[in-house]
């Protein structure tokens, strides 16, 4: 790591040791949201009213009621019923996800477009998340997607702390070992501080571990194969990672060679899915 890029690594960690690192919060419907998903005498009507508040985030809950994903037979064109086709603890953790697009936008035209890049990669990552977790597992497809929308959350505070420092703005290069050092131990912090559910929370570390060992298919697992199925064919250093050695896989049941025909399968279903989110 250069001098530049161990000085800011410093700094962060410092400032996150002190408690001066100034992480993201939620966006004030996303908050709502989540309370009425802690709420055990919360239901449809609660839900309701509260992302009845927010005009775009309601037509976009209501699209992705109506998607073929979900296999409608109706077309649905009110907040409530499709509250009622999704559920709610479905609802609570789509309407969180997609709230949280707000959060990725900079008023610098290079942090932006960073944040921009940022959402459509954990789009898409979320989208093949949802379609891998049906598929796959008898895991909930909506913790999934949330898992799949947060994996890069810790990118978050380190563009922040870009946009206050010019100089390492520029030098994208010093910028981009930064976010791949530090993004992840930031991300658990994030979710652990935004009480996110106890198996996500730890996503953003989790998923970069390609050896790791544990019992069973879990929200980590999804996100690893996701993030490597979005990158085959592209120029990044996960493209050429060995599929084999990945033991996310097995815990899945999947083949490792993800061109394979029942992979392929899939890949309108990913793509409408990733869609949906964007």
């Amino acid at each position: 790591m250069s001098e530049v890029a161990q000085r800011v690594r410093d700094d962060i960690l410092h400032a996150i040791q002190t408690d001066n690192m100034v992480l993201p919060t939620l966006p004030e419907i996303a908050l709502q949201v989540r309370e009425v998903a802690e709420d055990p005498d919360a239901n449809i009507n609660t839900l309701t009213q509260v992302i009845g508040k927010d005009t775009a985030l309601s037509a976009r809950v209501v699209k992705v009621a109506n998607s073929p994903l979900l296999r409608g037979n109706r077309a649905i064109e009110d907040l409530k019923t499709a509250l009622m086709r999704l559920g709610l603890e479905y609802t609570c953790n789509l309407a969180t996800g997609l709230a949280m697009q707000q959060m990725f936008q900079a008023t610098s035209d290079l942090v932006d477009s960073r944040l921009r890049a940022v959402w459509s990669r954990s789009s898409e990552v979320a989208g093949i998340s949802h379609v891998l977790c049906r598929h796959y597992t008898n895991l909930r497809p909506d913790q999934a997607t949330l898992a799949g929308l947060v994996h890069q959350i810790g990118v978050l505070p380190i563009l922040t702390y870009a946009e206050d420092h010019p100089s390492l703005l520029l030098d994208s290069l010093t910028l981009d070992r930064v976010i791949e050092e530090l993004h992840a131990p930031l991300g658990d912090r994030i979710l652990s501080t935004w009480k996110f559910p106890e198996e996500i929370r730890q996503v953003p570390t989790q998923h970069l571990d390609f050896a790791r060992k544990t019992s069973r298919a879990d929200y980590a697992d999804i996100v690893t194969v996701a993030l490597l199925q979005s990158h085959m064919g592209d120029a990044s250093p996960l493209s050429q990672v060995d599929y084999s050695q990945v033991t996310a896989f097995e815990r899945l049941g999947m083949d490792p060679d993800m061109q394979s025909a029942e992979v392929e399968d899939l890949s309108a279903d990913m793509e409408a899915a990733a869609a949906l989110l964007r």
